[in-house]
């Protein structure tokens, strides 16, 4: 019975509980609401917190928030970014679009590319184009090859 009550799951019966009870059960439930609000619960209570432990769970939400922005994930709120932190964000979000650029992806933003970034991708691009038209192996678009290029290619080479 003291466990339900100490856990906060199930029925607890606080009429046979001790004075003892009732100060672990108390402490229990403390517990449980710091880690309510330290891990992001909507079950939280934050008017309960001591001063200290309301800068805590500030200082986690930063955390998780920060986790979120340089995941990429929607729940990102850069309105809470330091400076610094949206700066590496923005350093993050650029690694991820380039390396969805270079994996091929749908969702690559070529305008997030730099100069230097955008040429590469473009000649690795016209490279693997290229070996595909030759070999017939995998997708090739003979319209980005020069008429050198083309009139290489073996009999057959760049059917699509």
């Amino acid at each position: 019975m003291v466990s339900a009550c100490r856990s906060g799951v199930g029925s607890c019966d606080r009429s046979s509980l001790t004075p003892a009870d009732e100060a672990e059960i108390a402490r229990s439930q403390r517990e449980r609401t710091v880690a309510d609000c330290t891990s992001g619960f909507a079950s939280c209570d934050p008017g309960v917190l001591t001063p200290r432990e309301a800068r805590e769970v500030e200082h986690e939400a930063r955390e998780r928030n920060l986790w979120r922005c340089m995941g990429g994930w929607d729940a990102c709120d850069r309105s809470r970014l330091s400076p610094r932190e949206a700066a590496s964000v923005d350093l993050a979000a650029r690694a991820r679009n380039l390396e969805t650029c270079r994996s091929g992806g749908e969702t690559c933003d070529y305008s997030l590319l730099s100069p230097r970034e955008a040429g590469a991708l473009a000649a690795s691009e016209r490279r693997r184009n290229l070996q595909a038209c030759r070999s017939g192996q995998g997708y090739c678009d003979r319209s980005r090859l020069s008429p050198s290029e083309v009139s290489a290619l073996p009999p057959g080479g760049g059917t699509r």
